[in-house]
């Protein structure tokens, strides 16, 4: 789950405990072209105001219309189902995609309960199943796994919530605060560790957490887990072989490391020599990022996130390329 749509749940939980009303929205099913994917969720407050979103800002609109004009009875169903761009003229007024249909249940929030019970469990690095019923409106949260899709069959959808992605960079040189500042963009929570007091002075706190002690103390503190990445980018064998050597036998979904082809496998018969298995290394990504023909520290930033977001989403890369050493 997004980070964006846990922010939506955060402010569903904020209004109601203010007594204000709040009509939640999610997609359930798209036909065609769509602007957002299944799950996607945007929260309307009886007021107008609105977090979130479910398409490009056409169907937006004319929720917060139905919200004025009074197609949102307060005495309606807890929930409804609501479908735009059923006719090509239909799909042109609300900004929809050539062919592009969009179906959403609009839930009306009461005991703002379950919110606060999902917010805590995602805390904690829990995955959680939201199951709605969408005559009666309950709402029921079970344990799910990451391979859980979203669920809907007319008479009930289940929802998939988790805790953020997480990259921990290893370094706090040049590179790091260029990946720390995109990866923010990209809605990941952004760790950094670097023992080294001099390479700290001049970060900013909306950056990244500082995580105390040693790189390999880090990757324990954090608790890595299948939603963690690990980037070593100190460009010192003492430091990143130290992280290196606890996050390749983590549960990390990516661990990558700074440096050019030579360095790299020299890095790889390091860890060897160090005790870690073959299996381990292998999962090891080094050089670093997709080939973008990349030189600067932004662009080498670019192409390492574009690498983690890919794996991330579940993309396999055919090809990859060495990068330039060091910045």
């Amino acid at each position: 789950m997004d980070s964006v749509d846990l922010n939506v749940l955060r402010s569903v939980l904020q209004w109601r405990r203010a007594g204000q009303g709040v009509m939640l929205y999610s997609v359930v099913q798209t036909w065609g072209t769509a602007p957002r994917a299944p799950g996607a969720m945007l929260a309307l407050r009886e007021d107008g105001v609105v977090i979130g979103s479910v398409s490009g800002g056409c169907v937006e609109d004319d929720l917060i219309a139905r919200l004025h004009d009074g197609r949102i009875p307060a005495d309606g169903p807890p929930v409804q189902l609501i479908t735009y761009g059923v006719t090509r003229e239909e799909a042109a007024r609300f900004g929809l995609p050539c062919g592009g249909t969009l179906r959403l249940t609009e839930e009306r929030v009461g005991d703002p309960a379950w919110v606060a019970e999902l917010l805590t469990r995602c805390e904690a690095h829990e995955i959680v199943a939201r199951e709605l019923n969408l005559a009666t409106g309950e709402v029921i949260l079970q344990p799910a796994s990451k391979t859980d899709a979203l669920v809907f069959d007319g008479q009930t959808l289940r929802a998939i919530y988790g805790p953020r992605w997480r990259l921990l960079l290893i370094g706090a040189g040049q590179l790091s605060r260029y990946v720390a500042e995109m990866a923010r963009l990209l809605d990941f929570e952004v760790l950094i560790c670097d023992p080294r007091t001099e390479f700290v002075y001049g970060w900013e706190e909306q950056h990244g957490r500082f995580v105390s002690g040693m790189p390999d103390e880090a990757v324990l503190t954090i608790q890595t887990d299948e939603r963690t990445a690990i980037v070593a980018l100190t460009h010192d064998p003492r430091l990143d072989d130290m992280a290196l050597l606890t996050a390749l036998d983590s549960k990390a979904f990516y661990v990558g490391a700074l440096g050019s082809r030579i360095n790299s496998q020299k890095r790889r018969d390091n860890l060897a020599q160090l005790g870690l298995s073959q299996q381990a290394i292998e999962r090891l990504h080094g050089p670093i990022g997709l080939h973008i023909g990349s030189h600067t520290p932004a662009e080498i930033a670019l192409s390492l996130l574009a690498e983690i977001v890919a794996i991330k989403n579940g993309i396999e890369l055919k090809q990859k390329r060495p990068l330039q050493e060091g910045v």
